[in-house]
């Protein structure tokens, strides 16, 4: 049996059996009227109900991430998944002076997504400013 499909039953029976358990805790609380007596609904059905949930979402994510096959639509189908590898972030390639809008507080390069495009960007020119996380121009 794939890892996939393991994780992917799992976190469907782990889900369900929050939800199950969530909701028979929450009955039992709304029927006590004083805290004391909704403390033990709380403790023994709510509270793993959501650990439950939480813990079949977490497992679902995971089916859903491997490489092995994701569920499809229809039922009883598998399809291969794509490829969840990302490609390394590249800094933009301009040697331009850098820029800022008026009043900002970053210094982007010309081709920086954040400015790329806008008139108002000007050039820094002897303004101490912070360099930009996104483009991360040399300054």
């Amino acid at each position: 049996m794939p890892m996939s499909r393991l994780l992917w039953w799992g976190g469907l029976a782990a889900a369900a059996g929050g939800a199950v358990l969530s909701v028979i805790g929450w009955y039992g609380v709304s029927g006590e009227r004083f805290a004391e007596r909704q403390i033990p609904y709380l403790a023994s059905c709510t509270v793993p109900g959501a650990a439950l949930l939480v813990a079949g979402a977490v497992l679902l994510a995971a089916a859903l991430r491997s490489t092995d096959v994701r569920p499809s639509a229809s039922a009883g189908t598998e399809e291969p998944s794509p490829s969840w590898d990302v490609p390394p972030r590249q800094a933009p390639s301009s040697d331009g002076p850098p820029l800022c809008v008026p009043g900002g507080t970053l210094a982007h390069r010309p081709d920086c997504p954040l400015v790329a495009g806008k008139p108002e960007a000007e050039p820094v020119g002897d303004r101490e400013l912070d360099p930009c996380p996104v483009c991360e121009p040399r300054t």
